[in-house]
């Protein structure tokens, strides 16, 4: 992995020369990088270190380690573009783990080009940050320091093409994409079904944000497909300069066997406050919750219906270094799918953690 780090900027310097060739305009290389390091401490106390299954950030209990870091270097010139950016950590053992070999340690690997010449229309294919919700596996850049149930259990990231165009006032936002599955780099084995997503976000000034996305597509052999359609929707609002909400909904469907009129379900709402009363300074809670009864995505052998609440506190210690404290819990809402201290079955979890980030380009 150190070898393809290294041959990063190398790769997009030998690039650049081949279009200064034909445009005279500056190209831009933009080398970055992030770390987030962290320790929790599950009060289940799980004996192999594993916190419960459907958690992929943070999921290791009583340890300091690195839950996700990279490097990344983009190239734009307002009418090609491209990024290549590997991670490591142990969301990107976890998160990536049906991916073989070095696949497990692409985050981003995409080019582009603009097809228009008055318009911000654009046509991209690789592997992508997912259109899906507003949470990513670059945690300075959300409101909590864990990832809310909702997302860890919905694409992290997608590889496939993509058309997507910005209005000229960049309000609106608009995306299509042909995907090769849910959160899939490789296809499943026996998989020819395309997947399809779209994207609209509409941001009428600095203070609002509305999105829709959705998902249509197998995660199955087509000898057994079972159609999956799903939706996200967020808004978020900036009240005042110290205080904002995000309140997100997602909503899913699958059938219950090939060819069936039967299906599934499963649904996930979120709020989340935040209250900054200095630039250093800002205070977010949480509440949620997850029903998958049919156990589509969560699966715990009794169903998966479950409420989240946590608070967080983050420190700005630097312009680029975030330190942050979080204490979250899990509340079944019928049967004991976790496990306390002393291995008995439980219908709670709770954890508090702590992260430092440090972002540099």
């Amino acid at each position: 992995m150190f070898k393809l780090l290294f041959l990063i900027p190398i790769t997009f310097g030998l690039v650049n020369p081949i279009f200064a060739q034909t445009e005279p305009n500056e190209r831009p290389v933009k080398i970055s990088g992030y770390l987030e390091t962290y320790y929790v401490y599950d009060f289940g106390e799980p004996v192999d270190h594993n916190r419960p299954d459907f958690l992929y950030s943070f999921n290791r209990h009583n340890e300091v380690n690195l839950n996700f870091g990279y490097i990344q270097a983009a190239y734009d010139n307002d009418q090609v573009r491209g990024k290549l950016a590997l991670m490591t950590g142990t969301y990107t053992n976890a998160n990536l783990s049906a991916e073989p070999g070095v696949l497990k340690n692409i985050f981003e690997a995409n080019a582009g080009i603009k097809i228009s010449k008055t318009k911000n229309l654009w046509v991209d294919a690789g592997i992508f940050g997912s259109h899906i919700g507003f949470e990513s596996a670059i945690g300075a850049t959300c409101w909590n320091m864990t990832r809310s149930i909702l997302a860890e259990n919905s694409p992290y990231f997608l590889s496939g093409a993509k058309i997507s165009y910005t209005s000229d006032n960049e309000a609106w936002f608009l995306s299509g994409l042909l995907l090769n599955g849910w959160q899939r780099i490789q296809r499943v084995p026996g998989n020819q079904t395309p997947a399809f997503g779209h994207q609209l976000t509409w941001t009428p000034n600095e203070k609002v944000t509305l999105n829709s996305s959705s998902f249509i597509g197998s995660d199955t052999p087509d000898s057994t497909r079972q159609m999956r359609y799903f939706h996200n929707f967020y808004g978020q609002f900036q009240f005042t300069d110290q205080f904002g909400i995000i309140a997100g909904f997602d909503m899913g469907t699958q059938q219950v066997e090939k060819g069936s009129n039967d299906y599934h379900h499963w649904y996930s709402p979120v709020l989340i406050g935040r209250f900054t009363p200095t630039e250093k300074l800002a205070i977010s809670a949480r509440a949620e919750y997850y029903s998958d009864k049919d156990e589509v995505i969560i699966s715990t052998g009794s169903g998966f219906q479950t409420f989240g609440y946590s608070v967080n506190v983050d420190v700005q210690v630097m312009e680029n270094v975030l330190w942050r404290v979080e204490g979250r819990t899990f509340s079944s809402r019928s049967d004991d799918i976790f496990l306390d201290s002393q291995q008995v079955p439980t219908q709670s979890n709770f954890f508090i953690g702590t992260a430092l980030s440090i972002a540099f380009d």
